[in-house]
């Protein structure tokens, strides 16, 4: 099987083009034909060797959020427009930038004229659309309000994209600082105190104890470089592959949310994402039992999503929703206590808006503040490494002033 790069003219008149699987030349054209296009150009795709390394080291499987953001609303505004489901989709596919959905688009518009629907056709692309996505969008098609759960999915993702984009942001410099203190004080060490030793060496004077540590970390880096990097390599490569399994993504998750500063962050963003989705789901009429399991897939959080499994037994069982979740460990008594209100007045989706919105203004605020957090912890630092490096150079310098000035 070889890969083909063809053009050809849909029935609207239009050029497209993709990439299709096929035996041969003329298989392809069949296989075109089939799909009602016309080939204009079709031919075989390079498999030169440096062609194949290339496009696995550079290209991506994933697609960038804006592409799904922009995918989701103009999909929205055609439908409403009663654009007709393949019409519609072959718009985007010629629109979209993205490469990788513009080919899922054309597989899918394939799979809607062999009679799957549009949510079974998101579901063979899981990297692409969220167990959410397509879940919503099955929710939608069952109610015949696709345009509305449309409305959420666009608010949800943008939302998502925004505060991921503000925690970036609000880390980005601490992070900056950070590489460039290691970079500094890796030069300082192997090259400014070396030569600073070799003249107090000459000189005949003693060293004190931060230069002599200096020189030790000094002579440790230059003898063992190769090994140090190689541990490093090894450390990270085992943690990566560690945190790719569910355990691992338990004890990373786990981790994020009790670490200080940046924790109680990680677990209001995760609450606000909890009883955002929650909302939108019990709006839609999506059964509760379901709305669990989606959750517990679309928490983007191992250690909350594991407090969901006893959450579903105890609910199979009658006990409501509110009286389990005091026995998980990351909900807040508010979470708990207005999910309760909710389910005595029979308005648990509003509750659960109000919770989102509450901890979406947590979010805002925390990374405001998030900057003046670590700051200190900043200065601190570069106090301790200027000062150590103070104390290794000035010391000895001090002593060679001595010697030198007349007695």
């Amino acid at each position: 099987m070889s890969n083909y790069i063809y053009q050809a003219i849909n029935e609207n008149g239009k050029t497209v083009s993709g990439i299709l699987e096929a035996e041969s030349i003329e298989v392809a054209k069949s296989i075109l034909i089939s799909r009602d296009l016309i080939p204009s150009k079709i031919k075989e795709q390079s498999k030169s060797g440096d062609n194949r390394w290339l496009k696995s080291m550079f290209s991506s499987t994933k697609v960038k959020m804006v592409d799904l953001i922009v995918f989701t609303k103009q999909f929205r505004s055609m439908l409403v427009a009663g654009v007709p489901m393949i019409r519609l989709l072959e718009i985007l596919g010629n629109q979209t930038e993205s490469h990788v959905l513009k080919e899922a688009i054309s597989t899918m518009i394939q799979d809607i004229k062999q009679g799957l629907s549009f949510s079974e056709s998101l579901e063979k692309y899981p990297k692409i659309f969220s167990s959410l996505y397509c879940n919503m969008i099955k929710a939608g098609e069952m109610s015949g309000n696709v345009p509305i759960v449309l409305d959420r999915l666009i608010y949800i993702i943008e939302h998502e994209a925004k505060v991921k984009s503000d925690i970036k942001s609000a880390i980005r410099y601490p992070l900056i600082v950070v590489i460039a203190l290691g970079l500094a004080f890796i030069v300082l060490l192997t090259f400014v105190i070396p030569q600073f030793v070799s003249v107090f060496s000459h000189a005949g004077i003693a060293l004190p104890w931060p230069t002599k540590f200096a020189m030790l970390l000094y002579a440790f880096l230059a003898n063992y470089w190769y090994l140090i990097l190689t541990l490093i390599a090894i450390i990270i490569f085992s943690i990566f592959s560690y945190f790719k399994t569910s355990n691992g993504k338990f004890v990373r998750d786990s981790f994020l949310l009790e670490i200080p500063i940046m924790g109680p962050l990680f677990k209001k963003a995760v609450l606000s994402r909890f009883a955002s989705i929650f909302a939108i789901l019990q709006t839609s009429g999506v059964p509760i039992m379901q709305s669990l399991t989606i959750l517990s897939a679309t928490m983007g959080n191992e250690a909350l999503a594991r407090s969901f499994e006893h959450i579903r037994e105890r609910i199979k069982e009658g006990a409501g929703i509110s009286a389990p979740l005091k026995t998980a460990k990351y909900f807040t008594p508010m979470v708990i206590d207005m999910i309760a209100i909710g389910e005595e007045s029979g308005k648990i989706d509003e509750m659960l808006r109000e919770i989102a919105k509450h901890y979406d203004d947590e979010v805002e605020y925390a990374i405001k503040g998030l900057s003046d957090a670590i700051g200190p912890i900043l200065i601190v630092g570069l106090a301790a490494i200027v000062g150590f490096f103070a104390l290794a150079i000035f010391m000895p310098m001090w002593d060679l002033t001595k010697l030198a000035s007349p007695h």
